[in-house]
């Protein structure tokens, strides 16, 4: 109690110094805690609308089927299983059969995929009520990425062209009845959705599909064709995205935090040389040479702790205010193939936090000991005498 006393009082003498170091730490925490927040939001954000929009509670593939290979789409396709079937009927499955074809908005062509999706299915959050149309006429629904690149909207009227299971090349005008607006692009860019049967007979591949979207509560079946893709095969692209992006983030972490603990050295190096007959009198008074390094080191963790005090008081308000308003997001930056919001909505975890300030905490502690480690280097007569050797 005497040392934090007394560290104390000496970080009060220093003045100036000491706040201006408290202050250089202290925006060390607010940025590392408000980046890393950042990130977190954005990872959360971009699972749960990719969930919502793609993958509800998983998916099976086809095994032929490769979503970055669109040859391999003419052969991935197959009749529903029995147990599948059932499962669609029952709506807690949606099946979706994927082709290639072209698009021809405004006498432009424009290589596209087109999907089928039961109208009725409630797992997604695709606007598929809007492809309930009694008429004669193909209806779709786009994302509005792709309206926006193609000039298309609700109503418009567009040829598309096909190629059926046996090769044969059709074309047919399509209804565009819906534009919805998300923040998953791989349900958005390059792609229509008609009705899941409308598209088996223009394809003639009656009953058969691609991939088959599960409901989140159904457990995963065993089948020999389509094979499950848990949350953590289908969402690897977003989780490795944000890793590479806090490995990113951890070199502006180390350059704040070197140039705040270069301040803290400086200044311990600093105080032991103008201090020095202040230490040879306290040694002389009965003091332990490790009583004096343990309170040279107590000041430097006091500087970490004074400004986790000074960053709750003006950071908290800022980073509250961040999360409740959210961070705006440019309209260029949601053209990128990312699954990312208009706003993101940064969140603070009590790990983030903790975590934060003990690391800090303890690079300032080892900061602070290493300059005062030379103490114990000194001679009783040269700690009267006030020098260090």
């Amino acid at each position: 109690m005497l040392s934090f006393k007394l560290a104390w009082k000496n970080l009060k003498g220093a003045g100036l110094r000491t706040w201006l170091n408290v202050a250089v730490l202290s925006i060390s925490y607010v940025i590392i805690i408000w980046y890393q927040g950042l990130l977190d939001g954005w990872q959360a954000q971009a699972r749960h609308d990719t969930i919502e929009w793609e993958i509800g509670g998983g998916q099976y593939w086809h095994a032929a089927y490769d979503p970055f290979d669109p040859f391999t789409l003419a052969d991935s396709h197959a009749p529903l299983p029995s147990a599948f079937s059932r499962l669609a009927r029952q709506q807690k499955v949606a099946p979706i059969l994927i082709s290639q074809g072209t698009l021809y908005p405004r006498g432009r062509m424009q290589p596209i995929l087109i999907k089928g999706i039961p109208p009725f299915q409630s797992i997604l959050k695709l606007p598929t009520q809007k492809l309930l149309r009694v008429s004669n006429e193909i209806p779709a629904i786009i994302g509005q990425r792709f309206a926006k690149a193609t000039g298309l909207k609700s109503g418009d009227r567009v040829t598309l062209r096909w190629r059926d299971a046996h090769g044969t090349f059709d074309a047919a005008e399509i209804l565009i009845t819906a534009v919805f607006h998300t923040n998953v692009p791989t349900v958005d860019i390059r792609q229509i959705w008609i009705p899941l049967p409308k598209l088996q007979t223009m394809l003639q591949m009656p009953d058969q599909a691609t991939i088959i979207v599960s409901a989140s509560a159904l457990k995963p079946i065993k089948n020999k064709i389509f094979k499950f893709k848990n949350y953590a095969f289908l969402l690897k692209d977003i989780d490795n995205l944000i890793r590479q992006k806090s490995v990113g983030g951890m070199v502006m972490y180390l350059i704040l935090l070197s140039l705040a603990l270069l301040a803290v050295f400086d200044t311990q190096v600093l105080s032991i040389f103008r201090r020095q007959k202040e230490i040879g009198t306290l040694i002389a008074l009965g003091m332990t040479q490790d009583a004096v390094v343990r309170l040279f080191t107590l000041e430097g963790a006091m500087h970490a702790i004074l400004a986790a005090i000074l960053a709750a008081i003006y950071g908290i308000p800022l980073l509250i205010l961040q999360a409740t308003r959210g961070f705006s997001i440019p309209n260029a930056s949601q053209d990128f193939g990312l699954a990312i919001a208009d706003k993101i909505y940064p969140t603070y975890g009590l790990v983030l936090i903790v975590g934060t300030v003990a690391i800090i905490l303890i690079a300032a502690t080892i900061v602070s000991y290493f300059p005062a480690r030379k103490i114990s280097a000194m001679s009783p007569t040269e700690a009267i005498r006030g020098r260090v050797r």
